[in-house]
């Protein structure tokens, strides 16, 4: 008789007579739990194992997700790009946002790229393991891997969007300079970012049933918060006469920060003719949200592992 097998009848034998515990029965053999959560580095160690299925998963998803359109992956770049456009129409035409930033299609279109990228990972992430249940309930595997999976995809599509960028910037006279190096080091930490609040999210949006519907109000509102249609420094402590302290609060909001730094490096003259924050500020700050929200998005998904899938 296998030890399992012997496991089980040993199983049957004391639940009948009371003698023995499952549990130290269990222990007694070797057995544990299928779906036992592992320790944090072996689970990390998993996920990288499984790194080409959610490389693959993500992919997939990419391909499908506009198969159904006529116009198909175009909508990648043309979802911002309508939303800049009505945006500019809002903000720069009708109420006259423009008029305090010399090259305002750019500095709108940077903000509108940057922020969609962490929008629509955050939004994703929420829906990443509630609307997977049926994968998860028959499949065992790190279930970090869908929140995982819904981020690459995002950042697939923003290679996409971000060439578009590009030459939208460069047609509205921003010639490249050396500093645009700094682009990939700017996308990576916001990635690192947006990886550990699609994690938070994912686990959140496992949990609360009605998140999906409270989230295209949270992000609005953090679109707003975010000076992505305004300078911060113009509004806030200029027009608005508030304090130095909120303008440098709404700086060290996260999509904030990346959208700051990548228009300081698009565009050379928003460095100069704002009187905004101190450089320095939004780079410790970008830094600090990838590395904080990484460890922290990997440490609290893993901490519900059991319980994703669960009635």
């Amino acid at each position: 008789m296998s030890q399992p097998e012997s496991a089980v009848a040993d199983a049957q034998a004391g639940g009948r007579s009371g003698q023995e515990p499952l549990a130290k029965l269990a222990k007694r053999y070797g057995l544990r739990r299928a779906i036992a959560r592992p320790r944090f580095p072996v689970y990390l160690r998993m996920l990288w194992q499984r790194r080409h299925f959610i490389l693959t998963y993500a992919t997939s998803r990419n391909v499908t997700k506009y198969s159904s359109s006529a116009l198909g992956q175009l909508w990648q770049v043309l979802t911002p790009l309508l939303n800049a456009a009505i945006y500019f129409v809002m903000f720069g035409v009708i109420l006259g946002g423009g008029k305090d930033v010399e090259n305002y299609p750019a500095f709108l279109l940077t903000g509108m790229f940057i922020f969609t990228f962490t929008q629509r990972t955050v939004t994703a992430g929420a829906k990443s393991i509630s609307g997977n249940l049926s994968m998860i309930r028959a499949l065992h595997f790190p279930r970090a891997s869908l929140p995982l999976a819904y981020t690459i995809q995002e950042l697939q599509q923003l290679a996409i969007s971000m060439g578009v960028l590009l030459v939208l910037v460069v047609a509205t006279n921003e010639w490249p300079t050396w500093a645009w190096l700094m682009i990939p080091v700017v996308l990576l930490l916001q990635t690192l970012f947006n990886i550990g609040a699609g994690l938070v999210m994912a686990r959140l949006g496992a949990q609360m049933r009605d998140l999906n519907q409270l989230l295209p109000f949270i992000t609005r509102t953090w679109l707003y918060a975010s000076g992505v249609f305004f300078v911060i420094q113009a509004k806030v402590v200029g027009s608005a006469g508030l304090p130095q302290w909120v303008a440098d609060l709404m700086y060290l909001n996260p999509a904030a920060s990346y959208i700051e730094w990548m228009r300081e490096i698009l565009i050379p003259s928003y460095n100069t003719s704002y009187g905004h924050h101190p450089p320095t500020m939004v780079l410790v700050s970008c830094v600090f949200w990838a590395v904080f929200a990484l460890g922290f998005g990997f440490w609290y998904f893993w901490r519900s592992e059991e319980r994703y899938g669960r009635g």
